[in-house]
């Protein structure tokens, strides 16, 4: 049963529509040039399909943490123009995103115009979910679209405030983020194998025990692992441990679908150059760090995943900027890529990951939102989903 409107839902033609994208991508410091065009692509065909109906498209994103105070590092003037390289046509930045200003140039538009608003969080009340910033936002639309998923798990302003004042719909990427993740937590095809790295249990605690309740395995990687080593008693070098999460891995590794690695690669220090061995997980040697997991691992976890029919990946494996210590994440990306399952990458450092060793396009679904993938995979409910929803109830034809 639909809980909220998207795009089909919407007569666009004429209206003036905001479209709340995910335009915080990452910046080379010293160039100031975007080094991941990702979000910008997969906004594509929201703002297409606005275009092709004849909408005046107005966009607003966020990028980087301004915290409230104009930035110049962080305009959105570089944004606009690989928009614009990517929809082959100028791209008009505006120099505010509400106000006086704002609103006179709006009124300007013709059908099929778009401009990009400048950066929501040079205003403090953006991340408040101010009401009145909220309302200033709704004011320059006709209808709103959400189609920020990287965002969906912020009650802000442009994601949660600005739906209880104007017709909310989602936008295509938010609608697909939400079929497929959702039919993975909800109804997955089996066997269901779930695959955890990065550096920390405790961001991930949650993760863990809502995905043991419906996965077949649970495959860990990353520096977590030497959490639950820890929690065995095995010997752990200088590799990052959590110390007050050590009695939880404990209670964790109660349940037999978690898999620990058997070997990993260990590092003299944690350096892209450092020296490096393979070694049995019971043999970690003092002083050194744990940074990759090893050969036999790769061939175990390969041994579950083959046979797979769902499969949902949130964390590298190990350190996999530095080459030496890549292969673990690289060698499971290639390997889910030749799957014939649904194979699902969480945002972040994941879908980095899969981004720069090429399998991305190779997957059935890369995430576009680290943070919002992760609640998800919580079983939490998102708060900018949550507002369309509330949306639909209350404009929703009725029987």
């Amino acid at each position: 049963m639909q809980k909220f409107f998207t795009l089909n839902d919407l007569d666009v033609n004429g209206k003036r529509v905001l479209v709340r994208v995910d335009f915080n991508v990452p910046i080379d410091k010293k160039t100031n040039e975007i080094t991941d065009d990702k979000r910008i692509r997969e906004s594509l065909p929201t703002i297409k399909f606005l275009l092709e109906r004849d909408a005046k498209v107005i966009l607003c994103s966020h990028l980087g943490r301004p915290d409230g105070k104009v930035a110049d590092s962080l305009r959105m003037g570089n944004v606009a123009l690989k928009l614009g390289q990517l929809l082959k046509r100028k791209i008009k930045k505006l120099n505010d995103c509400v106000g006086s200003d704002i609103e006179r140039e709006v009124s300007r538009m013709n059908n099929g115009d778009i401009v990009l608003l400048e950066n929501l969080r040079f205003h403090g009340e953006e991340e408040a979910n101010d009401e009145n910033f909220s309302k200033q936002l709704a004011d320059l639309a006709d209808v709103y679209v959400n189609d920020a998923f990287g965002t969906c798990h912020r009650a802000h302003a442009s994601t949660f405030g600005v739906t209880k004042y104007v017709k909310s719909a989602a936008g295509l990427l938010v609608e697909k983020e939400l079929r497929v993740m959702g039919k993975a937590m909800e109804n997955p095809d089996k066997p269901f194998v779930a695959i955890l790295g990065g550096a920390k249990i405790s961001d991930k605690i949650k993760v863990i025990e809502n995905l043991l309740a419906k996965v077949d395995k649970l495959l860990i990687g990353g520096a977590m692992i030497f959490t639950f080593f820890k929690a065995q008693d095995r010997n752990t070098g200088n590799s990052k441990v959590e110390n007050d999460y050590v009695d939880l891995a404990k209670k964790l590794l109660r349940n037999r679908k978690i898999i620990l690695p058997v070997d990993v690669v260990v590092a003299d220090n944690f350096d892209a150059n450092a020296n490096s061995k393979v070694v049995d997980a019971n043999n970690i040697p003092n002083d050194w760090i744990g940074l990759d997991i090893g050969p036999e691992t790769i061939k175990s976890y390969k041994e579950i995943l083959k046979n797979a029919r769902t499969v949902v990946w949130s964390g590298p494996m190990g350190v996999f900027e530095f080459e030496k210590f890549a292969n673990g994440t690289k060698e499971i990306a290639r390997f889910l890529s030749t799957l014939k399952a649904t194979t699902i990458v969480g945002g972040g450092d994941s879908a980095a990951a899969v981004e720069k060793f090429g399998y991305a396009g190779k997957l059935t679904h890369v995430s576009t939102g680290g943070g919002a993938s992760l609640e998800f995979f919580e079983g939490k409910r998102l708060p900018g989903i949550e507002a369309l929803e509330e949306s639909y109830k209350r404009l929703k034809p009725q029987p």
